[in-house]
């Protein structure tokens, strides 16, 4: 999984020769997960066709105000264009899109919809050196950097005049690594670790059977996603679980006890800004396990219990300059039980899931949290799945994390 996993890109095409690479540039993106769609001039038509991008998107290509099916006309609506978009990348840009682009002149398709977008906009010109170096291109550049447009450098190479210098378009693959760079800079957490526990852990009551519970991971692996999508180095340690993930900036490390989990969480937890234990650590564990599997046969009487180590409490009283976020999953005095948690364990916040609720909870896609600071007021959230759950928490990390860091 990239940065542009799940993310909507509006890929605008001008009219110069550089416009033949855009199908290149549209699979690099499909490839990184994004879906894109494509906004053509007129003009560059001339030097790619619609059909091929078309064919590489999977998405209809506009280029212009009206579409006729079967002779009637509609309307291809550029506010919604833009709006649906999370990027525009216009690639080629030549220098009259430019200039348009600094004059709000609309006078196609893509202008107008790159004048009513609200999503952070990038540009890759592509010109003749001679055009490029004029002054009065470079200052639509600037303008269009005063307007908070990224504009891409450009490459120094061979030209379609036959002339060698600056104005060439980046390579499809160089326009998606610029773009990811920037954006990563630009991400509230980039430069931090964030690590997550997820899932049980299972504590062995001989090699085949174990106590544990039902959770499966989800939750805490939805965090992790949220993390490394707002621009984290994410650890995540991870009970036994199905689940997996696939992220440059998410290393995964499997343990199957509390006393594994406890280890590998203390490794990482010293150079962590955010440690978020959303794990459904066993409390007990055997105190003595069986070497070979009993046989229901010879059966037992009775398994002696002792405390598996409390991760979250260790950590709360070790913590220096980490945000501790627990988890705690209640059925009974909820808030009473969850705010006690808070406190004793030194945490900055604890997210309450409640089994009271249909649907929330283990194994489920969907839950259902309070989200609890010291001496705030509690924060409750509707039943949401649990990718926009982790929306949410990490929405309230951010606010708190910001003021103390």
């Amino acid at each position: 999984m990239s940065l542009f996993s799940g993310k909507k890109i509006l890929l605008g095409i001008s009219g110069g020769i550089a416009a033949y690479k855009t199908p290149m540039l549209v699979r690099a993106f499909i490839k990184q997960g994004a879906e894109v769609r494509v906004i053509m001039t007129p003009s560059s038509k001339d030097f790619v066709t619609p059909l091929t991008l078309a064919t590489v998107s999977q998405n209809p290509v506009y280029s212009s105000f009206i579409a006729e099916d079967q002779d009637n006309p509609l309307w291809n609506n550029h506010v919604e264009m833009a709006l649906w978009a999370d990027y525009m990348l216009i690639a080629p840009a030549t220098s009259n899109t430019i200039s348009s682009m600094a004059q709000a002149r609309c006078t196609n398709l893509l202008l107008a919809a790159y004048l009513s977008s609200q999503c952070e906009v990038f540009v890759a010109p592509a010109m003749d050196l001679d055009m490029y170096a004029h002054p009065a291109n470079q200052k639509n550049e600037a303008t269009l950097t005063e307007h908070g447009v990224v504009v891409l450098p450009t490459e120094e190479g061979f030209l379609a005049s036959g002339l060698q210098g600056k104005g060439r378009m980046q390579e499809p693959e160089d326009i998606v690594s610029f773009m990811e760079n920037h954006i990563s800079k630009n991400l509230p957490l980039n430069g931090k670790k964030v690590v997550l526990t997820a899932g049980p852990t299972y504590e062995a009551i001989d090699p085949v059977r174990f106590i544990g519970n039902n959770s499966s991971g989800k939750m805490g692996f939805e965090l992790a996603k949220r993390a490394a999508a707002l621009g984290a180095e994410v650890i995540l340690i991870s009970g036994p679980s199905a689940l997996d993930v696939d992220h440059a900036n998410i290393t995964v490390l499997r343990v199957n006890t509390a006393d594994q989990m406890f280890e590998v969480s203390k490794l990482h937890y010293t150079d962590a800004a955010i440690f978020i234990a959303s794990a459904a650590v066993a409390d007990f564990k055997p105190d003595t396990n069986a070497t070979q599997k009993i046989k229901k046969e010879t059966g037992f009487s009775q398994i002696n219990l002792i405390p598996t180590p409390d991760i979250l409490a260790h950590l709360g009283a070790v913590k220096e300059k980490q945000f501790l976020v627990g988890f705690a999953l209640e059925t009974e005095n909820e808030l009473e039980n969850a705010q006690g948690k808070l406190e004793r364990k030194n945490l900055d916040a604890i997210v309450l899931n409640s089994l009271n609720d249909a649907n929330a909870g283990f194994g489920g896609d969907q839950n259902k949290i309070t989200y609890l600071q010291p001496n705030t007021k509690p924060i409750a959230f509707e039943l949401k799945t649990k990718a926009a759950v982790a929306v949410d928490v990490f929405d309230q990390i951010l606010l708190a994390y910001e003021k103390t860091s």
